[in-house]
């Protein structure tokens, strides 16, 4: 009898069910619902068992927005990156959709489309509707930064400020160890394609490849600022010749993929006659020809931990702004090979 009723008064309505609907059906009042459904154990297992049947006979769902101006909380959470059309994103936005579902949150995305300007928009928007913020990949200045951090809970990947919780590869373990594989393989001139000036990691990578090249006596130069996109590779086609490097190193794969497609279009051979290698292992990365080599970050698992950090805050709990790393790895393909015999140009 109850679900016919149900049903009956939902047929009646044009619209969804609202909360006074729930109420009726299951014979308590509009509070008492927004007790068992928003903070569950507050009345009787039996009571908030007959609210739950009620209401998912009525298809109800709590608005995140309603309840916002009772809580002053959305339980949503946003993502803002700075390319959506980057492989790189894909894992970020997974591992941190996952965490934030998990704990009944809602995970938005917007993205910056490699603009600080663009960026600073979109986290405006956004602002009022989220609980917090993962700036992954932020082209945003460090002074728009901290002012943001100052209004919500902001946790970073890959960008690091001082007071402001950080998700980070390591990237010096991962420069360290591709540099390393190259000098074994004899190669003692390389080439850095950069990415955007705004990219923080792309200017740690060189310093920390400023390093191990001074260490390990090899010659290094740097070509860019680069748009990391497979574009951004195919274009630094002739000032990567022009450095007659043995081994080029690009600040991300597509990049790398987009040089070596312009190298095998010019009749240089990878690695015969170059030897090129990238960042982040991303989806494609290992098929095509040659295979890239890569270093390969943990991007679900920075996801996970930025949207973790980001509830711990949220819940109240003590939580340090302190940057965490993420271990790097590298993973040898058929991109890079001796460099006997390597010219760096055809």
């Amino acid at each position: 009898m109850a679900g016919d009723a149900g049903q009956q008064r939902a047929s009646r309505k044009a619209g969804a069910a609202t909360i006074y609907d729930v109420a009726e059906l299951a014979g308590v009042s509009p509070s008492t619902v927004s007790r068992a459904l928003g903070k569950p154990g507050r009345i009787s297992a039996a009571t908030e068992q007959r609210i739950r049947a009620a209401a998912e006979e009525l298809s109800f769902r709590i608005n995140p927005m309603a309840r916002a101006l009772h809580t002053g909380r959305t339980h949503t959470l946003a993502l803002v990156v700075a390319d959506i059309t980057n492989p790189v994103v894909f894992g970020i936005v997974r591992g941190a959709e996952q965490t934030a579902s998990a704990a009944g949150y809602t995970l938005v995305i917007a993205e910056s489309q490699e603009s600080g300007e663009a960026e600073a928009e979109a986290v405006g928007r956004l602002l009022p509707s989220v609980d917090g913020v993962i700036l992954a990949t932020t082209r945003l200045a460090d002074p728009a930064i901290a002012e943001l951090a100052e209004k919500k809970p902001v946790v970073l990947i890959n960008r690091a400020l001082d007071g402001v919780a950080a998700i980070l590869p390591d990237v010096q373990e991962g420069v360290a160890a591709l540099l390393a594989h190259l000098h074994d393989l004899g190669h003692r001139s390389i080439a850095y394609l950069s990415g955007p000036t705004t990219s923080w990691v792309s200017a740690r990578r060189w310093e920390h490849l400023l390093e191990e090249s001074e260490r390990r006596g090899m010659s290094l130069v740097e070509i860019g600022p680069n748009t990391p996109t497979i574009d951004g590779g195919r274009e630094a086609l002739r000032r990567v010749r022009a450095a007659n490097a043995t081994a080029v190193v690009a600040f991300n794969d597509l990049i790398a993929i987009g040089l070596m497609q312009a190298l095998a279009v010019a009749g240089v051979r990878v690695p015969d006659d170059v030897s090129v290698a990238g960042f982040d292992d991303i989806f494609g990365s290992e098929l095509i020809v040659p295979p890239l080599t890569t270093v390969r970050s943990q991007l679900e698992l920075a996801g996970k931990r930025a949207s973790t950090h980001l509830l711990a805050r949220l819940r109240g709990e003590s939580v340090s702004p302190e940057e965490e790393l993420l271990s790097t790895q590298l993973i040898v393909r058929g991109s890079t090979g001796p460099a006997d015999g390597a010219t760096g140009r055809s």
